[in-house]
């Protein structure tokens, strides 16, 4: 049986807009989302921009404050409630779960050196006693993501957006982390760099045996990574499978729209992406029933009035879609 480090349950994070004094909107960016995240997998959450990934993600690491439900990491030493983490719990939750920024130009303090950049969370937490035993630590981890002693006495400015994204990683995992949150962690990168960048975070998992969240809204990039995906929309979970069984045969009607969308080298295969009418509901105003069916081209009443929950086959594969069953067995093979 696999260990699970990260299982939530009716998760839910809202935010409230505005300050007057007769009204003030709630605006709900993750709503009842339950997931599990298995040890050393690489789990990906892909969906549109606002559709709660990144909230998801940053509640995960208790970086925004849970509303409603419940969060659990247990690594084997530590078994905690994420959301009622708060004092000396949470300064050692820190250690134990570490985020990846998305722009590595705006992550790092252009005033200090990459020695300083990684050594930080060290002096912050006190996981050191002394110098000398923190440069240790650094370059050790500065040689896991291949940044040698010479990059360590210079500045940011000095290097290549897929240097600095390096950077990064390091120093997020200098704390000796057991979960990474990566939020687009290769989307400001040149194509060509993704892979390099992409590839070494498989090899620092596979070494060090973590357990990533990866999020991002390239499903070309979650298929080259991960074992399991989730895709959210308007802050549900909509589907979840494994990375295979999903790119074999998603059934949710929004993930094939994404699916339509991924380009082609195959000049005959232009053209096929399949364009989704109707207008996105309002985080703050959402419609009864399936949320998507402002945009569905199959939904019917029920789809109007009743929500749909998370569906299993038994074999990993998760639906929240009242017609997928019909709509498979629709679908010419």
């Amino acid at each position: 049986m696999t260990d699970v480090l990260i299982r939530a349950e009716g998760l839910s994070v809202g935010f409230q807009l505005g300050g007057g004094l007769f009204r003030k909107d709630i605006l709900q960016a993750v709503n009842n989302v339950s997931v599990t995240i298995e040890k050393g997998s690489f789990f990906g959450l892909v969906g549109e921009s606002g559709s709660g990934k990144t909230t998801l993600g940053r509640a995960l690491l208790k970086a925004v404050p849970i509303t409603e439900g419940h969060a659990r990491y247990n690594d084997g030493e530590v078994d905690v409630d994420i959301a009622s983490l708060e004092g000396p719990a949470l300064k050692d939750y820190r250690k134990r779960a570490q985020l990846i920024f998305q722009d590595p130009y705006a992550a790092l303090s252009p005033r200090m050196t990459v020695r300083d950049i990684i050594a930080e969370p060290l002096e912050v937490m006190k996981l050191t006693k002394t110098r000398e035993e923190t440069d240790a630590r650094v370059r050790e981890i500065a040689a896991k993501c291949r940044l040698n002693l010479e990059h360590l006495r210079r500045f940011p400015h000095a290097f290549s957006g897929g240097q600095r994204q390096r950077i990064s990683i390091a120093r997020a995992l200098v704390s000796g982390p057991q979960f990474i949150v990566a939020d687009e962690s290769v989307a400001a990168l040149d194509v060509s760099i993704q892979a390099d960048v992409l590839n070494l975070l498989k090899q620092i998992q596979a070494d060090m045996g973590l357990t990533f969240m990866f999020i991002s809204h390239d499903l070309s990039v979650v298929a080259h990574t991960c074992d399991h995906v989730a895709v959210m929309y308007l802050g549900r979970l909509v589907e979840t499978a494994p990375t295979r069984k999903l790119f074999a045969g998603p059934r949710h009607p929004y993930t094939k729209a994404l699916f339509s969308a991924i380009p082609s080298l195959d000049p005959d295969d232009r053209g096929k992406a399949q364009k989704l009418t109707g207008e996105i509901p309002s985080p703050t105003n959402q419609p009864p029933g399936c949320k998507f069916h402002t945009r569905c081209p199959n939904a019917i009443d029920r789809c109007k009035s009743e929500e749909p929950q998370l569906e299993g086959d038994g074999s990993g594969h998760e639906v929240a879609c009242h017609r997928w069953k019909e709509l498979m067995e629709l679908t010419p093979a």
